[in-house]
């Protein structure tokens, strides 16, 4: 700054630090009653650089509005043409009028930043659209090329915060273009913001100036990938967070809890689209990054409240990832059912030898080269995460073995979870979890031949579920035991299923003895009983069922009587007169269905199979009721 004496330089340089002590340390001990005391001070010291500056730029003879008129494109939408006026017009970055441009340009930034710190948004804008303008009146140089990336930072998250996401990806995706288009055609370690106001000794050195540029840029990746899944960009949101997640791991300025929690977030999305390779290697890396991160001792978390919290925020993180890994292999075994189940929901045994086949022939190349596209990790973590992986399975199970073996791995993550999410303080996260544990069984079930062997399956199942289903208050929990009624009306369903299935198997050989009568029986009374409550669990106050009912109840609802229906035919009597009296409940229930929707058609698309069916009992069972009659009255 030849305008300015060494000691005069100094003077600025000292407020410049001042100010940013002030803003990032000293305010967070500012009192509630007076919560930006601070950042006020603060303030005030790069107004008073602003001042400087200005006063060297009018004896410089520099006009303010650059003359150029490209102020005006600051506020609009970029294109490719105008974005690459930013490296070919405007003044040299490394001139002297280039240079104090960019440092007028830093005030201006930070101002808008405090001013946005301390709530005055549209102050803080106005400050950063300044910044912007006096930015475009340089070329973009390695002097001013991560002061440009950042403020377009900074006016993108303030736009997403107003919910203007169109406006804040054009400033994202200007400082993406600008970035990329630097690094190709320069591609030199950039000054930092900082050093606009550091004394030449203080400089940063290239290691570091290399560092906070790919730090800043790694943060426009993190804006976008919010960005774009705010506009229902999905994919390109997931590539971006998983290139966010990349980048920050060789840069190893990260919160490692944070870190593992977003890996583990954005596996769900890859498992939503059936990438279960992609969605096992971000869960590996979470848990092994998370295994690295600082957690405080059990006896420093007694002593310290802030090293109890730490130590708490890690478990729940922990629990977290496992609960993600638990939907990793509920959604791994629920897919190979749907490839492998005939159109009765059994194994298809013809399309399980022809995907076994598949496999061998070319599925195993498939992973390979998809693998290669997509690695997390560092020197010090790649093998971890890689030893991970190897011990889940990313490919569709095709047979029970490799079905337990994906089972296995969900089941130790839902103790892990449970330990966390218990019963008292975690209602809603514990009974969750309980219902993704009986998932696994009624998946792994599918895949097991032996009768006997999936009904205890289902068993354990019911055993997890029933206790938590009766000790739930209906008042608080609604919800939540509508869910568990449902589900085990539908398990001892199926159990009563598979007895019914292996007691006519036995038909040829020899008769039904009575105790198995009694458990299919007790199996169908079981199942009953729980769709009734389910449908009372619906009713109003003083006990009168809906005459419409809502949308997330109608399917459930119809679905319950249509069992009931089923259940209350498939019950053994052995008197004429107990068999009436179930046949007609069975009407009765096929009756309700059909005149529900004859008085509201529009219901009748959710339940168009159920319907069907039920119209043809309506007329078929008042003709076996009527045999059952004439036959107890020819008897008696």
């Amino acid at each position: 700054m030849a305008s300015l004496s060494n000691s005069g330089w100094r003077d600025v340089c000292d407020k410049f630090k001042n100010a940013q002590t002030l803003s990032c340390e000293e305010s967070l001990k500012d009192p509630v009653n007076d919560p930006y005391r601070s950042k006020y001070k603060a303030r005030e010291l790069i107004r008073e650089i602003h001042c400087t500056l200005k006063s060297l730029e009018a004896c410089e003879g520099e006009e303010e509005s650059g003359g150029d008129g490209r102020e005006q494109r600051a506020s609009e939408a970029f294109v490719d043409g105008q974005r690459d006026e930013l490296f070919t017009d405007g003044l040299c970055g490394e001139s002297p009028p280039g240079m104090l441009t960019a440092k007028l340009a830093a005030v201006e930034f930070y101002l808008g930043v405090n001013h946005a710190e301390t709530e005055e948004l549209s102050a803080g804008h106005e400050h950063l659209m300044n910044c912007v303008m006096l930015l475009e009146r340089c070329r973009v140089s390695s002097e001013n090329v991560s002061l440009s990336i950042h403020v377009r930072n900074e006016l993108g998250i303030m736009w997403t915060r107003r919910d203007e996401a169109e406006k804040a990806l054009q400033f994202l995706e200007t400082a993406e273009f600008i970035y990329q288009r630097y690094m190709k055609e320069d591609g030199s370690p950039p000054m930092d913001k900082i050093e606009y106001f550091t004394t030449e000794e203080k400089l940063l050195t290239d290691q570091e100036r290399t560092e906070k540029f790919e730090f800043i840029y790694t943060y426009t990746k993190y804006y976008l990938a919010q960005v774009y899944k705010i506009v229902g960009e999905t994919e390109r949101a997931a590539t971006y967070c998983h290139n966010t997640l990349q980048r920050l791991l060789p840069l190893k300025q990260f919160n490692r809890m944070e870190w593992a929690l977003n890996a583990a977030t954005l596996s769900q999305y890859y498992i939503s689209k059936g990438q279960f390779m992609e969605g096992r290697h971000c869960l590996s890396a979470a848990s092994v990054i998370l295994g690295l991160a600082e957690v405080p001792s059990e006896a420093a978390a007694q002593e310290s409240e802030a090293a109890s919290e730490q130590r708490e925020k890690n478990r729940m993180q922990s629990a977290h990832i496992s609960r993600c890994w638990i939907k990793y292999c509920l959604n791994l075994l629920e897919d190979a059912k749907k490839l492998l189940e005939d159109n009765t929901g059994e194994l298809d045994t013809d399309r399980q030898d022809e995907l076994k086949r598949e496999r061998t022939l070319g599925e195993e190349e498939e992973v390979k080269s998809r693998k290669s596209a997509l690695l997390f990790g560092s020197e010090d973590t790649f093998d971890s995460i890689a030893s991970l992986e190897e011990k889940v399975p990313c490919l569709f199970p095709l047979d029970f073995s490799e079905a337990r073996a994906v089972f296995l791995v969900g089941q130790n993550h839902v103790k892990e979870a449970k330990e966390y999410f218990q019963m008292e303080g975690h209602v809603t996260d514990h009974v969750e979890i309980l219902q993704d544990h009986s998932a696994l069984f009624r998946t792994l079930a599918f895949f097991e031949e032996d009768l006997e062997a999936r009904c205890k399956m289902h068993k354990r199942r019911i055993d997890m579920l029933e206790p938590v289903c009766n000790e739930l208050n209906a008042q608080y929990y609604l919800m939540i035991r509508r869910q568990l009624m449902f589900e085990l009306a539908e398990i001892y369903n199926e159990m009563m299923d598979l007895k019914m299935i292996r007691a006519n198997t036995q038909a040829d050989t020899q008769s039904l003895d009575k105790h198995s009568i009694k458990k299919i029986n007790h199996l169908c009374s079981s199942a009953v009983k729980y769709f009734h409550m389910f449908l009372d669990s619906l009713r109003s106050p003083d006990g009168k069922f809906p005459e419409k009912m809502e949308e997330d109840v109608l399917r459930p609802a119809l679905v319950a009587r249509f069992r009931m229906a089923r259940l209350y035919s498939k019950l053994i009597c052995s008197l004429p007169s107990a068999q009436l009296e179930n046949l007609n409940k069975a009407l009765d229930n096929y009756t309700c269905i059909t005149q529900y929707c004859e008085e509201h058609p529009e219901a009748a698309a959710a339940v168009e199979t159920e319907l069907e069916l039920s119209k043809e009992m309506v007329e078929l069972l008042p003709f076996k009721i009527n045999r059952l009659k004439v036959a107890m009255v020819a008897n008696n």
